[in-house]
């Protein structure tokens, strides 16, 4: 409560007393007044007994209201701690989700490709003159240089088997990867046209949901809000029990926050 106004009920509060005080004596000093008189004194004792249940009343309720005040200060400041640590998260998270998308496909990408380890493992203990690579091992090779993180290797790498292997049914998967190379270089552009390829000329590619994902992405970091919501909403709608429609649906969550 502010000084001032305690100050003011301070000054109210010995009015009351200094008024009950006379009153009292007032009624011990005229024992044979008259009937108008008492009533006045009465009156006057009333009014003042009704003044001080007001002053009461009022300090309850500044208290009340400043309690909460303090209260809503204290919520307001737990808020603005959530805010900066939110904020300081999504600066530190932006590359670390996009590590973690990569692992995931990683991870997925390694199941396909335990035979292909088995095949190199049995050509190099022969101890033959190495034949060129095959499909397998070529695409295998760009696998590992981008698991390194030698993006630029990587991309090389899986150029080359994109040119040398037109047949080969891992040329989806290639596409895929050779655009997430550029993603994570924030190369976006090349990426997004990289990815949208991936759609077009490999239809049926099982990287299809993940490529549009990527596309929505990228047209985010580009700040092409409308296509990027287009994407999304494709991976929801086509994909909605995928991990990329997870992802999307959080992607299309966080634009609304951000008013795009």
């Amino acid at each position: 409560m502010p000084t001032a106004s305690n100050a003011a009920f301070a000054t109210l509060r010995l009015v009351c007393c200094r008024l009950t005080v006379l009153l009292g004596l007032c009624a011990l000093a005229m024992p044979a007044a008259g009937q108008s008189t008492r009533q006045r004194i009465t009156t006057l004792e009333e009014q003042v007994s009704s003044l001080e249940r007001q002053l009461e009343n009022n300090r309850v309720v500044q208290t009340d209201l400043l309690r909460k005040i303090q209260g809503l200060e204290a919520e307001n400041q737990a808020l603005r701690e959530d805010i900066d640590r939110l904020q300081f998260d999504t600066g530190q998270g932006a590359d670390r989700q996009r590590q973690l998308y990569l692992d995931l496909d990683t991870r997925l990408q390694a199941l396909e490709s335990r035979g292909v380890s088995a095949v190199a493992t049995e050509g190099g203990e022969s101890g033959a003159v190495q034949a060129p690579l095959s499909a397998t091992d070529s695409y295998q090779a760009a696998f590992d240089l981008l698991k390194a993180g030698r993006f630029v290797e990587a991309q090389q790498a899986y150029l080359v088997f994109l040119t040398d292997y037109p047949g080969s049914d891992m040329r989806g998967n290639a596409q895929y990867w050779l655009a997430e190379t550029y993603y994570v270089t924030r190369e976006f552009t090349t990426a997004l046209a990289s990815f949208q390829k991936v759609i077009t000329e490999y239809p049926t590619s099982r990287k299809l949901p993940d490529a549009w994902l990527k596309v929505g992405f990228c047209n985010y970091e580009l700040k092409n809000d409308a296509d990027a919501r287009a994407a999304l909403n494709t991976v929801v709608t086509r994909y909605s029990d995928s991990t990329a429609a997870k992802l999307a649906n959080e992607r299309l969550v966080q634009m609304r926050s951000e008013g795009r």
